[in-house]
Parts: structure tokens; C-alpha cells; sequence
């Protein structure tokens, strides 16, 4: 985030809240939908556009957040160790949790 008065919004998507400001890029966790589409976000909490801020309760209504699906990924491998004394036994597991990554494209109100 710039400290310059860019329009910002803060949004949730996936059960977790995000920041984001036009042409953003954003690794969040993994969205069903295909890559190389364009998704609507409804869920805005907060908008900010430099002279005006609205919080919504809990979202705004006519909000939304319009992003790019450019692809997917998967995160950095966790290990996961298990150990049992006086058994030799040991056991590593690895996990890498999917991940999907937008840009954001526009952040619009509908006025009233």
C-alpha cells in the first residue's frame, strides 16, 4: 500500500480480508474459478477514494471489485513431523496448500 491518497477498498474473499488498490497483484487462497477470467468480488467492507471513506455494515451494497484470475499456484511446502519415543518411529509429511493469483481491475460504486 502507497501512503498517497489512491482509491483504496478493503474486501473478503475466501473467509480472509484483503487491502487492494487498481492494478494490485494479490495471492489469495485457492477460487474455483478458471484462470484467464474475469470475477466480480461483492463482499467490499470499506472504500476509500481519497477525500471519502464508506464502511459498510458489514459490506456496501453497489460495491464491488472486479479482478483478473491470472493462475494458480501452490504455496511454499510445510513439513510436518511426527515422532513416538521408545518406538523409533518418525514420520515427515509435506503439504502445499493451493493458492490462486488476481489482479485487481477496477474498484466501483454504484451511486444512488
Amino acid at each position: 500500500m502507497s501512503k498517497t491518497s489512491t482509491p483504496f477498498a478493503i474486501i473478503q474473499l475466501a473467509g480472509k480480508q484483503f487491502m487492494v488498490e487498481e492494478g494490485m497483484t494479490l495471492t489469495v487462497p485457492s477460487l474455483s474459478e478458471e484462470t484467464d477470467k474475469s470475477i466480480v468480488i461483492p463482499d467490499v467492507l470499506f472504500i476509500q477514494d481519497g477525500k471519502s471513506s464508506i464502511v459498510g455494515t458489514p459490506t456496501i451494497a453497489g460495491a464491488s471489485v472486479t479482478a483478473a484470475h491470472d493462475q494458480k499456484q501452490k504455496a511454499k511446502k510445510i513439513r510436518v513431523a511426527t515422532y513416538k519415543s521408545k518406538s523409533r518411529y518418525r514420520r515427515v509429511l509435506g503439504h502445499r496448500q493451493p493458492e490462486s493469483v488476481i489482479t485487481i481491475k477496477k474498484i466501483s460504486l454504484k451511486q444512488k
